[in-house]
């Protein structure tokens, strides 16, 4: 067992403000999910966060950097797609600032993640249906139409905006490497943006650690050469390659499906009585697929939200066998299988998984 750094010494300063709240989120031991105690694994809570995940960050660093260079002031309305998590930081940061904020979503978007951006003043505006087979390509072209629209308007642009990665380089990876003293033999974490998982890379590869960096990644996202097919878990993967995400390369590339994502969530709570959001639950299920090769390992886990927003999908047995395809009792039996037998497909070598292959058979004209 390695030596941890607690230092709360931040906890007893006085904050000027929510948004100074932001970050210094808890690092915590699981000792019982994974089922055995030859893996040390610790996962990093960012539903701590005031706005409630890890998109916090950047969108804080996002509209104060813009404020500190002029780019933006009072009067200005900010415009950015999001499947959820993003905008409610970006609602949250708005309405600190007093900036107006339009939150361009899909049919996918948790309709409490909805509600929630609304009640800090958003407009949403949502689009019905895809563009070229991706509802992220919709979403931005809304975004370009609403720019050309609205005068004095800015697009944060979450996809390109370096201030996304940097956000995390210097604050969430940072605090997991201090916390662990530099003693970290992997970390995990879910692409979307690939902002968290690049600035993580990079703080990791500064400061000379050999810390090997896994991307999770959803079946059905295109990142990393996949091949776009149906998701249904919001915040993971992505149905088109951005700015920030072209070109990324990161130690592994683990590959999951919406099942296993639901299992990771469920065991989350069984095991250690944490609701974690649903890229999390991909997470760990990747983590626990690798438990052979992890043995005597150090590994931490970025878990971005909180499963407090997914009660009527995640967490409702009639939306996982609706949507899923999936009985409560072939559930709980995945959730008790060794993590050496789930079904988490890594992709190194093939560029699809076989999931992604049997659908392609079944989809050919796509």
């Amino acid at each position: 067992m390695i030596d941890i750094n607690n230092n709360d010494s931040d906890i007893k300063v006085p904050r000027e403000g929510v948004l100074e709240t932001i970050g210094s989120t808890p690092l915590i031991h699981l000792c019982r999910y994974l089922g055995t105690a030859d893996v040390q694994l610790y996962a990093k809570m960012e539903a701590f966060n005031p706005g409630g995940s890890a998109k916090d960050r950047p969108a804080r660093a996002m509209i104060e950097e813009a404020l500190r260079a002029g780019t933006i002031d009072r009067n200005t309305t900010i415009i950015e797609s999001t499947s959820g998590n993003m905008g409610i930081g970006l609602a949250q940061v708005c309405c600190y600032y007093g900036l107006p904020l339009i939150c361009v979503v899909d049919p996918f978007a948790q309709e409490q993640n909805v509600a929630i951006m609304q009640a800090y003043g958003a407009r949403i505006e949502r689009v019905t249906r895809p563009l070229q087979g991706a509802f992220l390509k919709a979403r931005l072209a809304r975004v370009m139409e609403l720019l050309n629209e609205i005068p004095h308007s800015f697009w944060p642009n979450q996809y390109a905006n370096i201030k996304n990665p940097l956000s995390h380089e210097q604050g969430t990876v940072q605090e997991i490497d201090e916390a662990l003293n530099g003693e970290i033999d992997y970390l995990f974490v879910a692409t979307s943006s690939t902002g968290t998982a690049r600035g993580c890379r990079d703080y990791l590869q500064k400061r000379g650690r050999r810390t090997k960096v896994i991307a999770v990644d959803a079946e059905g996202s295109v990142l990393f050469g996949g091949l776009a097919g149906r998701r249904r878990i919001p915040g993971l993967g992505a149905g088109h390659v951005s700015v920030l995400a072209a070109g990324q390369k990161f130690d592994d590339v683990k590959r999951v499906n919406d099942l296993d994502c639901v299992v990771g969530c469920r065991r989350m709570v069984k095991y250690e009585a944490i609701l974690t959001g649903g890229s999390a639950g991909g997470v760990l299920e990747a983590i626990r697929a690798m438990i052979p090769e992890l043995r005597t390992k150090v590994c931490a886990a970025i878990l971005h939200d909180s499963g407090t927003r997914y009660l009527d999908t995640i967490y409702s047995d009639q939306w996982v066998e609706s949507e899923l395809g999936c009985s409560i009792e072939k559930l709980q039996a995945r959730i008790e299988q060794p993590g050496q037998v789930g079904r988490v497909a890594g992709q190194r070598g093939s560029r699809f998984t076989p999931h992604l292959r049997e659908y392609v058979k079944e989809h050919a004209t796509i």
